[in-house]
């Protein structure tokens, strides 16, 4: 095993005196978008695919993970055809092959390393496994270049909340999360409350707009072992009991005053608890990632409080912020560089925590 590590160590080394390229073809389907991209020495994006299942999916009110899967078989090949097309490589050219192996949804995410795993054998290139959670923060890297660790990073997405220190590339210490729902889950739960459907984010992002943030006073929760954890179950609660109440006495619901003083309930404890971290740890770089950071209230709230602090804040286009492959790519290209490579064992991980490294597979353990 230390021999493999010293040979991966040397050919990095030779790629990197020679001033070679690292191409990496990332593939992405861990929930209900099928995404493959290639992305040059981890910040440049020569192509970025996704497959968007979000039409389908809002028949029934949220993800279905057995369509999504069968969705995610049906248009796989494509995305990744697609992908190398439109930056104008071929497989030959990839210097090796990432893929998001957790978590998320076992029967999505198995198609992808299915896909990825035989990509890799057929064309004889290395394999690398990337944590999905890992990739979001990297999407940061892509479009800021001057980006480096270490930096403090909010991820808020459906199904996770997690406030983190970014050591260095691939080196996560999680310092806070939530104790129950994640922001986005919270998101859509309320969103389907007051009628408006999945998926939940960007429709009370956008109906916001429209209502009174100060109308409503939602609880902002605190919880008492870790200044840094979150909690929104109770606030989706109290959403819950305001629309009973207003049933009960007959009284109309202003649907534009909820969602924006929902958002407002959540985008507070967000910030709030992001600056202690900065303050606490001395971080002057900032960022957020996750499908909940495209929110255009969280955005302008964290780019606001960061200016007060003269912390840098960062911030991917919103793009990058749902489920795409160029953030698997870019993490990859890290944990490549690091010499990180996955055996044929390489297997889905629904359940796998940030930081947190399965040795199924990895040559480098």
């Amino acid at each position: 095993m230390e021999m493999k590590k010293m040979e991966l160590e040397t050919e990095i080394k030779q790629m990197e005196a020679k001033g070679d390229d690292i191409l990496i073809l990332g593939i992405e389907s861990s929930c209900d978008e099928t995404a493959a991209s290639v992305v040059r020495n981890g910040r440049k994006v020569l192509s970025n695919v996704i497959s968007s299942q979000i039409d389908l999916h809002t028949l029934y009110g949220g993800v279905v993970p057995e369509i999504a899967s069968r969705k995610h078989i049906e248009r796989i090949n494509q995305v990744v055809t697609q992908a190398l097309t439109d930056a104008d490589v071929t497989l030959d050219d990839m210097t090796a092959i990432a893929v998001t192996y957790g978590p998320g949804l076992v029967g999505a995410l198995l198609v992808g390393v299915a896909e990825a795993k035989a990509i890799a054998f057929a064309a004889d290139k290395p394999l690398v496994g990337v944590h999905h959670i890992e990739g979001h923060i990297s999407a940061n890297f892509i479009e800021h270049q001057e980006l480096e660790p270490p930096f403090a990073c909010l991820v808020v997405s459906g199904g996770h909340t997690h406030l983190v220190v970014v050591k260095d590339y691939g080196e996560y210490e999680i310092i806070g999360k939530t104790c129950d729902d994640a922001a986005g889950e919270a998101f859509d739960k309320v969103a389907r409350a007051i009628g408006l459907g999945y998926p939940g984010g960007p429709k009370i992002d956008k109906v916001a707009k429209e209502g009174n943030p100060e109308a409503i006073h939602f609880p902002r929760a605190k919880v008492g072992e870790n200044a840094y954890d979150f909690s929104f179950s109770g606030l989706k609660s109290a959403v819950l009991n305001y629309l009973n109440a207003c049933e009960m006495k007959g009284e109309s619901v202003n649907t534009a005053d909820v969602a924006a003083s929902f958002q407002k309930a959540v985008t507070d404890v967000l910030v709030e608890h992001a600056m202690h971290a900065c303050e606490q740890y001395g971080f002057k770089k900032f960022a957020i990632a996750g499908g909940v950071a495209s929110n255009s209230a969280l955005r302008a709230a964290m780019e606001e409080a960061c200016a007060k602090r003269h912390i840098t804040f960062y911030r991917p286009s919103p793009i990058f912020c749902t489920d795409n492959a160029a953030m698997i790519g870019s993490a990859g290209y890290y944990e490549y560089m690091a010499g990180v490579r996955a055996g044929w064992d390489l297997n889905a991980v629904p359940n796998l925590k940030l930081g947190e490294k399965s040795l199924r597979g990895r040559i480098d353990s």
